[in-house]
């Protein structure tokens, strides 16, 4: 990961159980998927590459959920439910998907909001 410092931002789940760093140009959009998942928890989303993306704390709290085509690995924090982030794979390969609605330093209402049909695929 390199450190471009305005760029590396810190998140975790409610509880502080999972903690991670991660390195994100929230100049581009975030994503708003209206998939059932997304929409039901409110995620806003940014993809990074794997190698922009270190797990701080709590990798043995984390608790594994896929669905549909099961490509995604929806992580929540097993103490307190909140999805911090996703593992995945990109075009490019192995890919982390920020929930930047977790991001401790982060106004989300300041972000630009992309809108994704997720329902209809």
């Amino acid at each position: 990961m390199t450190t471009t410092s305005n760029n590396v931002h810190h998140g975790s789940c409610h509880c502080g159980a999972v903690r991670y760093r991660v390195e994100i140009d929230l100049s581009k959009p975030v994503i708003q998927c209206n998939c059932s998942i997304c929409s039901r928890s409110g995620t806003l989303l940014a993809f990074v590459p794997e190698s922009a993306f270190v797990l701080e704390k709590g990798e043995d709290n984390l608790t594994d959920y896929q669905f549909g085509k099961k490509v995604i690995h929806h992580l929540f924090c097993k103490t307190c439910g909140v999805r911090s982030f996703a593992r995945g794979s990109g075009p490019n390969g192995p890919t982390v998907a920020i929930n930047t609605r977790c991001l401790e330093d982060v106004d989300t209402t300041r972000l630009k909001v992309m809108h994704f049909d997720g329902k209809s695929r």
